[in-house]
């Protein structure tokens, strides 16, 4: 496309994206002057939800009672921190200079950093690919306070690792090279997480904007600008902006990114005055790109991660969310799970697949289809990333007391791709929930061996963090305490329910339920299984303001079958006679169990 091609081009999605934001702007006028109204005389908590203004809440900090009262209408003092936590936010927002392949200019945008490698900024600032190969990012764009401009540092983007972008939603997130041509490292410019549940802001509240206005020196508008509405993709606020603020963060008061600026309401009897601004919402944006992982390569998923990572400051605490492995001979002779481990005369094999979920097997590279670990083995899903059944056989008489492993691990032996990684688990309430449970075969000679292995991705599942606080908790303490006391042995089988309605978070359907079968043998020679189940669907239905209670089952094996697509084979013949409702019945206590 030629110059000209290109300036008529960006000028008419800048139009179109202006007349949509007018056509939302018409459509909330009477609600917006009843809104207006009340604002002169009552408070902004009053005009908004409770709901959006409990969630506003819990994102401020309880020290800071002055953030409190700014958002309840109380006080308009803030914290002299404030100022320094804006300049901190600053650091990462850059100009845009875009150019054509033979280097010319075609025009300045805005952009912020969010994530170590990653930029935001507006689809109409870098269109595709081939814009972003030719443009650059310029920081420190801006003047020092004897009004003197400090020294611009340039990094060039690198699309071929990561790039998405949308028209609709008017954003772009692209990489940037890591460390520029003059060895400027781009960690040097801090970065700002994206938060991508709801309730940052509320009608009434006051946002500032870093920018650089008309392509110049870094500016910002602070607390002159208030949010007069919100849509489910968008914000309406009177923010004083220019052409080339486009692309620009939009933060709360506590510099929380809650929208990203990309166009300007016009006043149809003065076009050179705008009557609202435009910025598209943090929370759809992180939505849209949540439902894009299932697509991505693993180099840009796992770009994709650090989105999720807690802060710069956690990155700076060597909490980076990196690819932790152990070497392919860590795994060398591994056997895993015994189904001969109770005795000849007991053989408990591994379940077998229906044919259905079959093809949903994760394999190893080598072509097999077990995770064999020491003392356990795990069979995965691709299309979930979580196993599907995990099988372990317990040593009473030699168990052993190690120390809890620090790290967890990626499986080298299956793609990355298919393993759950820190990435779900940062800044909520998930758990990396072990399905072996770390303890079960730490015994013998390899028990350190074994415990290290019960920390691979492969053996968690994302659960609330009180999910094992209960009755679950206490029935494999039974389990395994008794194994000790009497010196008896135990296989047990333990995974998630999959279920096509579980609840989807950051890419990942969270299984609201968990099964367990526990196999042994009894005084009298004979064999006893015994199938648990426990839910936690009241707690993970929302997971930023989780609440409820959950119980634990003792269940048919027939049941858990009939949920998870797995066959135990004759295991059946072995349960309690007496457990006749597939339904089960609550666990409330350790003696309530039937054996």
């Amino acid at each position: 496309m030629s110059f000209e091609g290109f300036e008529d081009f960006n000028q008419k999605l800048v139009e179109m994206q202006q007349q949509k934001a007018m056509e939302r702007y018409s459509e909330r006028k009477s609600e917006r002057e009843r809104i207006a109204n009340e604002l002169k005389h009552q408070l902004p908590v009053e005009v908004d939800t409770q709901e959006r203004v409990t969630k506003r809440k819990n994102l401020i900090d309880r020290r800071n009672g002055l953030a409190l009262e700014n958002i309840l209408g109380e006080d308009d003092l803030l914290p002299i921190s404030y100022l320094e936590a804006g300049l901190k936010a600053a650091k990462s927002v850059c100009r845009i200079e875009v150019r054509d392949k033979i280097g010319r200019i075609r025009g300045h945008g805005t952009g912020f950093l969010v994530s170590p490698s990653l930029l935001l900024t507006n689809n109409h600032v870098l269109r595709d690919e081939e814009d972003a190969i030719f443009s650059v990012a310029q920081f420190n764009y801006e003047l020092d306070l004897n009004n003197l401009d400090k020294q611009i540092k340039s990094f060039r983007f690198t699309p071929k690792r990561f790039f998405i972008t949308n028209q609709s939603l008017d954003f772009t997130l692209v990489a940037v090279e890591e460390v520029s041509s003059d060895n400027t490292s781009l960690s040097d410019f801090y970065y700002l997480p994206l938060l991508p549940s709801t309730g940052k802001v509320l009608l009434g509240e006051y946002v500032s904007i870093i920018q650089h206005p008309s392509g110049a020196p870094k500016a910002v508008t602070v607390r002159e600008n208030q949010v007069k509405d919100i849509f489910d993709s968008y914000i309406h606020y009177s923010t004083d902006t220019k052409r080339g603020s486009s692309g620009s963060p939009v933060f709360n008061d506590q510099w929380i990114v809650v929208g990203l600026h990309h166009a300007a309401v016009k006043d149809p009897k003065n076009e050179s005055k705008a009557l609202i601004n435009e910025g598209i919402r943090i929370s759809s944006i992180m939505k849209y790109l949540e439902d894009q992982r299932p697509n991505l390569e693993r180099v840009q998923y796992e770009l994709l991660n650090m989105l999720y990572a807690k802060t710069p400051e956690a990155i700076d605490k060597n909490e980076k969310i990196e690819i932790e492995q152990l070497g392919l001979e860590w795994y060398e002779g591994l056997k895993g799970y015994d189904p001969k481990f109770l005795g000849e005369n007991y053989e408990v094999p591994h379940p077998k697949l229906n044919s259905d979920i079959k093809d949903d097997i994760t394999l190893l590279k080598n072509g097999g289809t077990i995770l064999d670990y020491t003392h356990f083995s795990i069979v995965m899903s691709k299309s979930r990333r979580l196993a599907y059944y995990t099988a372990v056989n317990i040593d009473g008489g030699k168990l052993e007391d190690v120390k809890r492993e620090k790290k967890w691990y990626y499986d080298p032996r299956i793609d990355i791709e298919y393993q759950c990684g820190n990435e779900l688990y940062v800044d909520n309430e998930l758990d990396k929930g072990h399905l072996v449970r770390r303890r079960d075969p730490v015994w013998g000679v390899n028990a350190e061996k074994a415990n290290k292995d019960t920390f691979h991705y492969t053996n968690c599942s994302p659960q609330y963090s009180t999910f094992n606080q209960g009755i679950w908790n206490d029935l494999e303490d039974y389990i395994l305490d008794n194994a000790k006391k009497y010196n008896f042995k135990a296989s047990v089988f333990t995974g998630p329910v999959f279920r096509k309605d579980d609840k989807l978070y950051r890419g990942i359907r969270i299984p609201s339920e968990f099964w367990k079968i526990a196999v042994m043998i009894k005084e009298d020679g004979r064999i006893s299984a015994t199938a648990y189940l426990q839910s936690q669907k009241t707690l993970i239905d929302n997971l930023e303001f989780a609440y409820g209670e959950y119980k634990t089952y003792q269940v048919t094996i027939a049941y858990i079958e009939s949920i998870t697509g797995l066959n135990f084979n004759d295991l059946r013949e072995h349960e309690p006679k007496n457990l006749e409702l597939i339904q089960g019945y609550v666990v409330e206590k350790v003696k309530d169990i039937k054996f």
